[in-house]
C-alpha cells in the first residue's frame, strides 16, 4: 500500500535563537494557532541548533501539518548576525 503524503496545513517562518527556543510568547503566538506542541517544537529546534553559538539568531523554515506534526528546515544565520 502506497504511503499518503501528509496534508501541509501552514508554512510559517520564524527567527529563533540557536540553543535558546523556550514555549513563550514569540513562538506561541506563531504555533498556538495551529495546534502544535510548542515544547516539542523547542526540543527538536535546541537539539539541531546545539553545534551553533548560542543566541545566534537562527532563520526557520517549519511546515506544519494537518495532523499537528511538523517539519524544521534551518537556514544559514544571517551574516549580520555576526558583526
Amino acid at each position: 500500500m502506497a504511503q499518503r503524503a501528509k496534508k501541509l496545513k501552514r508554512l510559517v517562518k520564524l527567527l529563533v535563537p540557536a540553543g535558546a527556543a523556550k514555549p513563550g510568547p514569540a513562538i506561541g503566538q506563531s504555533l498556538g494557532p495551529l495546534g502544535l506542541n510548542m515544547a516539542e517544537f523547542c526540543k527538536t529546534f535546541n537539539a539541531k541548533t546545539s553545534s551553533y553559538e548560542q543566541n545566534v539568531p537562527i532563520p526557520v523554515v517549519l511546515f506544519a501539518y494537518e495532523d499537528r506534526s511538523f517539519e524544521l528546515w534551518l537556514k544559514s544565520p544571517r551574516f549580520a548576525s555576526f558583526s
